[in-house]
């Protein structure tokens, strides 16, 4: 049915830098002419959209990224019959230099299967409360991949630097349960935050993110062999909710927290 809306879901996540998230169904809407005070970055999940900006005609479908410029206006509307099915992110216009706009404003889309690949994981990690450390460090990432593209250079090399990285895994094994933003673990060790995810990435095999959660899951562990709730053990350690330590934990030990609990004492035959 032409004008109908079949899904629109918006949310505020509390990670610096990410102004909204939008996922929506279109099928007849169309917008009109429109600017925001923001980045906008896009990927289209399903159909195709095409849109006017500065006066020429873009379009975006399957793995293609498109970056729109902040006061800059453009429209927007299907390209196919089947409507489109969309996931935005609008972010804050201080995350890109403002001499960038042009750039944008020349190549606002990008066929670059990395740049497409970051962003679907940012998104998969925004819808999960409690994992703002991850779509922190997935975001920096997303920035360090537009950088390079609005510049036209491939990506820096992978320089290793493990005195930085060991300083970090010092900072978050300080931080376990309290937690520590990206923006506040680059400003303590002077680092550049993209620097640190990569540096402690080469030098221990994983992103910093992966490394607080699975410290957070041990110290889970004891807690519910002893017989501790897992809704207690959850806010002891420093997971957003039980939901959340449930799924990291099932993620980590293939079992769930209840269930790790009830095995004490069990023989496995």
């Amino acid at each position: 049915m032409v004008g109908a809306v079949e899904q629109i879901r918006a949310w505020q996540p509390r990670v610096p830098g990410v102004v909204e998230v939008f996922h929506a169904r279109f099928i007849g809407h169309v917008y009109p002419m429109h600017a925001h005070d923001f980045w906008t970055l896009l990927i289209v999940d399903d159909g195709a959209v095409r849109y006017h900006l500065d006066r020429h005609e873009h379009g975006i479908l399957g793995s293609m990224v498109s970056l729109l410029p902040p006061h800059v206006p453009h429209n927007g509307q299907a390209a196919t019959a089947h409507g489109f099915r969309k996931r935005v992110l609008y972010l804050d216009d201080a995350q890109l230099p403002e001499a960038m706009i042009g750039c944008a404003v020349d190549t606002p889309t990008f066929a670059d299967p990395l740049l497409h690949r970051r962003v679907r994981q940012l998104h998969a990690v925004l819808i999960h409360p409690g994992d703002e450390f991850e779509a922190a460090s997935r975001l920096a990432l997303v920035h360090d991949r537009l950088r390079d593209l609005l510049r036209g250079t491939g990506p820096p090399p992978r320089r290793a630097d493990p005195g930085l990285a060991h300083r970090l895994r010092e900072l978050l094994d300080a931080h376990t349960t309290e937690g520590i933003s990206l923006t506040d673990a680059a400003a303590v060790l002077h680092a550049d935050s993209t620097h640190l995810i990569r540096a402690f990435t080469r030098e221990f095999g994983m992103p910093p993110h992966q490394y607080l959660i699975s410290r957070r899951v041990d110290h889970a562990r004891p807690l519910l062999l002893g017989g501790m709730p897992a809704r207690d053990v959850a806010a002891a350690t420093g997971f957003h909710d039980q939901p959340h330590l449930i799924r990291h934990f099932k993620r980590i030990l293939g079992t769930t927290p209840g269930h790790y609990a009830r095995s004490a004492g069990r023989s496995i035959t």
